[in-house]
């Protein structure tokens, strides 16, 4: 909305519908179902609507705002049905908890901040994910809270954290879109304008720090959104969407393993670990767990990553074209480190970022 007209057009009720059978004048309001509209000028407007629904005795507006939140951080709702809190929804699990974080939401005014930090800091929140066989045949849903969440990541946080332990995230906020890694011909496949070239047929990526901003600000074409973003659940945005699925499929493993996006991520994080001074390669594999995991390895895991770090390493010096095409695929300049070394840890960086406990929220 950018600007509105001093004095509103009149609006008529459309027979069946049809607009070639305008009848009375109407006025803005409520459904006759639900409270009515009280506004201190007539027409009421799109303000006295906001205060309508804010309105301390509004039994839902602050009990829909939570529940999602409240989502965000457990994985589902207090009420898992967020789109429909009526007669065919689901029963809210904790009734009393939704109400009393609802009536606490408004009283802190809309606080958005206040009510995570709430939820963040609560006993509920830092459990421990792990299950009991006695809570998977009891609880196999965690719909008692008994411990903490667990949950794939979404889309855009999969790829900015990935960009994060790297350090290649850049976190200005604010700006215009921009046109990251992408399938070269995609957009001119999938459109529908003829042979000739057009603007919605040709997509030009960006370069330098444009490609490493938060998803958040990555161009979003309505009937081809991101593949890499799409494969993770990610919305196309040609409807709205209250709530993500959340799947599970090799695609998902292949785009972590072959997307420009994440290699680039795994070859700088691998740099960045090589260029530290690190007494032993033991040493860099531990540095590098918990960089990516936030935990220390047990040793048996690092015993492992030293043995792909050494197939690794003894692969890429008998093939060290193959090593130079890895360490080469991004813009990201390439650091100044052996070929076939840089490689190695590539690889063994590019494993880190795929483990379960990497995309997961435990």
């Amino acid at each position: 909305i950018m600007d509105t007209a001093k004095k509103p057009r009149k609006t008529r009720f459309l027979e069946r519908g049809h607009y070639a059978s305008p009848k009375h004048i109407v006025q803005p309001g409520t459904p006759a179902f639900l409270p009515a509209l009280k506004a201190e000028h007539q027409p009421a407007t799109r303000l006295d609507l906001a205060r309508w629904l804010v309105r301390p005795d509004h039994p839902l507006t602050a009990r829909v705002a939570v529940n999602n939140i409240w989502a965000i951080f457990f994985g589902q709702g207090l009420v898992t049905s967020r789109a429909d809190f009526g007669s065919q929804g689901s029963y809210p699990s904790h009734p009393e908890l939704l109400d009393w974080l609802a009536i606490h939401f408004q009283e802190s005014g809309w606080n958005v901040k206040a009510l995570i930090r709430l939820i963040v800091t609560s006993h509920t929140y830092q459990q421990s994910s792990r299950s009991s066989e006695k809570l998977q045949q009891t609880d196999p849903l965690n719909t008692l809270l008994a411990r903490g969440p667990r949950f794939r990541l979404s889309a855009e946080h999969i790829r900015d954290q990935a960009l994060a332990h790297s350090n290649l995230l850049v976190p200005r906020i604010g700006g215009p879109s921009v046109k990251t890694y992408h399938p070269g011909d995609l957009w001119r496949q999938v459109s529908h304008y003829g042979s000739s070239p057009a603007t919605a047929q040709t997509y030009h990526r960006d370069h330098g720090e444009k490609l490493y901003r938060r998803s958040l600000y990555t161009y979003w074409k309505r009937t081809l959104p991101p593949p890499s973003m799409a494969v993770f659940d990610a919305p196309n945005r040609e409807i709205c969407t209250v709530g993500r699925g959340s799947t599970n499929t090799p695609l998902q493993a292949f785009i972590l393993l072959n997307s420009p996006q994440f290699i680039e991520a795994a070859r700088v994080l691998a740099a960045n670990i090589l260029q530290q001074n690190h007494p032993d390669d033991r040493t860099r594999l531990v540095t590098a767990f918990t960089q990516v995991t936030g935990r220390q390895p047990l040793d048996s895991e690092t015993a492992l990553l030293e043995k792909v770090l050494t197939a690794e390493l003894t692969k890429y010096q008998a093939n060290t074209a193959a090593a130079a095409d890895l360490v080469s695929i991004g813009d990201h300049p390439r650091a100044s480190l052996p070929v076939s070394r840089h490689a190695a840890w590539t690889n063994v960086c590019l494993l880190l970022l795929n483990l379960s406990e990497t995309v997961t929220r435990h």
